[in-house]
């Protein structure tokens, strides 16, 4: 079983991809080879650039699953739409138009359970591209790549997360900034978490809104 370990900021531009690629670099010339560092900063992952020797192994595409309307089906309503709690679907009865927003889209489901007249099915959208690289110094390295455009962080992330199925010794998650949605996905089931500040104002609010954060979640954590 991997130790997990997330490197956190409250911020960006504190230094946090530096202390990540570098603390790979000391446990894989220390204590095991078998330490991977995933990038979920997956809006604009950077972990790559550090390594000059990288070579990627594989790439592969990430879909979220969809919902598209059968206006041949559809009786207009507009029970999913109620039943949406993301605004996703349009739905206009006297012009006989329905349609779901692809960037509102969660792909929660809700809209299937509640259309009665099965005028929804779900299609595979790209949101993104997880890919996998060997480090050049023995370790390994895997990064999530948001498509442009996309809203789908946390989803990035989950399916980053679910495509290591080596075990290795030790995980290292390089976290994006902030402490929404997408970083709490990435912390969720770490070990341990290193925080990484800056000796300012902002550095220091936005440290102790990371730490509420994981007093909350009751993760151990320790500053860099």
């Amino acid at each position: 079983m991997s130790y997990k370990i997330a490197i956190a900021s409250g911020k960006g531009g504190t230094g946090k991809t530096t202390v990540s690629v570098n603390l790979q670099k000391a446990i894989a010339s220390e204590l095991t080879s078998g330490v991977l560092l995933a990038d979920c900063d997956v809006e604009e992952p950077n972990d790559r650039i550090f390594f000059s020797d990288a070579t990627i192994i594989s790439e592969e595409e990430v879909h979220q699953m969809v919902p598209e309307i059968d206006t041949d089906k559809c009786t207009f309503c507009r029970k999913c739409v109620e039943y949406c709690e993301f605004n996703a679907i349009v739905v206009l009865p006297p012009a006989g138009f329905a349609e779901v927003n692809t960037s509102l889209c969660h792909s929660c489901g809700a809209c299937s359970v509640a259309c009665q007249d099965g005028a929804i099915n779900e299609k595979p959208v790209p949101v993104g591209e997880i890919t996998r690289m060997d480090t050049g110094i023995g370790a390994g390295l895997t990064e999530g790549n948001l498509k442009v455009g996309s809203a789908m962080q946390t989803l990035m992330i989950k399916e980053l997360k679910k495509s290591i199925t080596e075990d290795y010794d030790v995980v290292l998650y390089d976290a994006p900034p902030g402490t929404s949605c997408p970083v709490v996905e990435t912390v969720a089931d770490v070990d341990y978490v290193v925080l990484v500040t800056e000796p300012t104002p902002f550095g220091l609010n936005d440290l102790m809104l990371m730490v509420e954060l994981l007093v909350n979640l009751d993760k151990p954590l320790g500053l860099s």
